[in-house]
């Protein structure tokens, strides 16, 4: 006998697309909803980097405001991660991003791999007109110095190295006519690098911390020969 709604769909296409339209929970408690939350935010701090660098890439943003917001998401993204690999959300973020399926290669770069704002390892010529010469070589001193007497001085954490080493990058880059060559540059990245891989709470060895002030010590030599250079007439 023929249903008297002939738009009707069938009883079995009912049933499927009744379950179809069923919500699906994501967690069955507040704790569990938290997790998710935090795996969200994680997401979304990975994918606005992503977005950010393409941006700078594509010269869409200014340098001043592409190195504020960079740091603002590193400094999120590594107390999102701490976090995460604390409560055993995720094994790493590699681990998560293959998970998810997400397509991010320049936030791998800023994030995991480098750690800090790309501004900090690419020179840029326009710093000339803002920064003169005397005070770029004095600022950039005065980096070598603190460095090196913080790894005299048995400062070993993570933490209180990590950010000198990255001022120096920062200021390397800022001098302008510094050769290409210029082994300062290329070390500093390579530290950099090396100290990203690491936990705030980690400490260099004697062997890395030795290492690091020769680093320091040669780059610093270089970098002095290179001032002698252009005060020369």
């Amino acid at each position: 006998m023929a249903s008297g709604y002939p738009n009707s769909p069938p009883a079995g296409l009912a049933r499927q697309s009744s379950d179809l339209d069923d919500e699906v929970s994501l967690y069955s408690n507040a704790r569990e909803r938290r997790q998710w939350d935090k795996l969200s935010e994680f997401f979304a701090i990975l994918k606005t980097t992503e977005h950010l660098e393409n941006a700078r890439i594509k010269s869409a943003i200014g340098r001043d405001e592409y190195t504020r917001e960079c740091s603002a998401l590193i400094s999120q993204y590594k107390d999102a991660e701490s976090a995460l690999l604390a409560d055993g959300s995720i094994t790493s973020t590699v681990d998560f991003i293959k998970e998810y399926q997400l397509d991010c290669p320049y936030a791998m770069d800023r994030l995991v791999k480098y750690g800090v704002p790309a501004t900090v390892l690419h020179r840029q010529v326009d710093e000339r007109d803002q920064i003169g010469r005397a005070r770029q070589a004095a600022e950039t001193t005065q980096c070598f110095i603190t460095a090196m007497d913080a790894l005299k001085l048995e400062q070993r954490a993570v933490d209180e190295v990590q950010p000198l080493i990255y001022d120096l990058s920062d200021r390397l880059n800022k001098v302008d006519g510094l050769p290409n060559d210029y082994e300062g540059t290329q070390k500093t990245r390579e530290w950099l690098v090396t100290l990203n891989a690491m936990r705030a709470a980690d400490e260099l060895s004697e062997d890395q911390a030795r290492q690091l002030l020769h680093d320091l010590d040669t780059s610093y030599s270089a970098f002095f020969r290179y001032l002698e250079m252009t005060q020369k007439p």
